[in-house]
């Protein structure tokens, strides 16, 4: 019996909505789905967006923009951020993925067609500089590109002083390049004020149920089966390494899931949920296995709980010491997937 991970499509087409009523009627919000939707299946979410609305998407490789050109068919843009990549170019003219060019090599090496082009405004990551920017103006002029972005470093925190100067550093590029659209803005620029939102927005972490946006669905339930239960003993261990001994008679559940299926082994002090009752995750995070104190439950069902509205996605990386995204990302591939469709 798998572990059965449940992706809410209508979460992430309201959490899409939610994003797209924060910006000005003028402004177009796109949608990130970059790393196979952050985990979740860009061939099912893809098409379940483009029925809800969005029209313009972004993704990571030009692999991935294949496959969701696959998904969505014919018409909608998919803007591929690490541009033009040795071997990409047949990918992106025959699926029709426009390449978001990053550098003087990446302009210089572009022949024609449909482009982005990415400044950077201080991340120090991807994009051009701008001494680049101003030296190539007049090349990049005569691409006519589609879109010209930037990234910000410090969204998540909005009183970090780098969200201004990135935004003056911005537009102070763009100002060179009157004509055109531009976007600046992820989930977090998003939040930060409409002075963000220039022409079009980019959520991706907000669409999934993931901080720093507040307001949005859970998308993911993630329940796992239960293999045995057993009774131990006042001073009997349990799992690896002995890190858990009873301090009473109890009751534990070894569940099916481990760090093979993204449970992340540094987690501490996560629980699994049955009808709303936590149960403490006890012992080490093995390659498949949980162990899991049941004492509580009058009757151990077949499934126990990981992820739901109450841990969700952020709470358990708060655990685990990391951010949601990673969470989502390490989703494993043993799980069936069920998808709640709609828009």
């Amino acid at each position: 019996m798998q572990a059965e991970l449940t992706v809410d499509l209508t979460a992430i087409c309201d959490n899409w909505r939610a994003i797209d009523v924060l910006s000005a009627p003028d402004v177009e919000t796109g949608a990130v789905i970059k790393a196979d939707a952050y985990g979740l299946g860009a061939g099912k979410v893809g098409p379940a967006l483009l029925a809800a609305g969005v029209t313009t998407f972004f993704v990571a490789q030009a692999e991935e923009g294949v496959i969701l050109r696959q998904a969505i068919g014919a018409g909608p843009r998919i803007f591929n951020f690490s541009g033009l990549m040795a071997g990409d170019e047949q990918a992106l003219s025959e699926y029709q993925v426009i390449p978001v060019l990053n550098s003087i090599e990446q302009i210089e090496a572009f022949k024609s067609g449909p482009c982005a082009v990415q400044f950077d405004s201080g991340m120090n990551r991807l994009g051009m500089e701008p001494m680049d920017v101003a030296r190539m103006a007049v090349q990049i002029a005569k691409l006519n590109p589609e879109l010209i972005m930037s990234h910000l470093a410090c969204a998540d925190a909005p009183e970090h002083n780098m969200n201004m100067a990135q935004l003056t550093a911005f537009a102070a590029m763009i100002d060179q390049f009157p004509t055109g659209k531009k976007s600046f803005s992820a989930t977090g620029g998003i939040l930060l004020s409409k002075d963000y939102h220039f022409d079009l927005t980019r959520p991706g972490i907000g669409l999934y149920g993931g901080l720093p946006f507040v307001d949005a669905k859970p998308v993911v339930r993630l329940d796992l089966p239960v293999i045995q239960v057993r009774d131990v003993f006042e001073g009997e261990p349990v799992g690896y390494g002995n890190t858990w001994t009873a301090g009473k008679a109890s009751k534990i559940a070894t569940v099916s899931g481990g760090y093979a299926d993204g449970i992340i082994r540094s987690s501490a002090g996560f629980h699994l949920y049955a009808d709303g009752i936590a149960c403490p995750v006890i012992g080490r995070v093995s390659m498949d296995l949980l162990t899991v104190d049941v004492s509580a439950l009058k009757t151990v069902p077949t499934h126990l709980s990981l992820l739901n509205d109450v841990q969700t996605v952020d709470v358990l990386a708060e655990l685990a010491g990391t951010i949601g995204y990673e969470i989502l990302t390490s989703l494993g591939g043993r799980y069936n997937r069920v998808y709640v469709n709609g828009t």
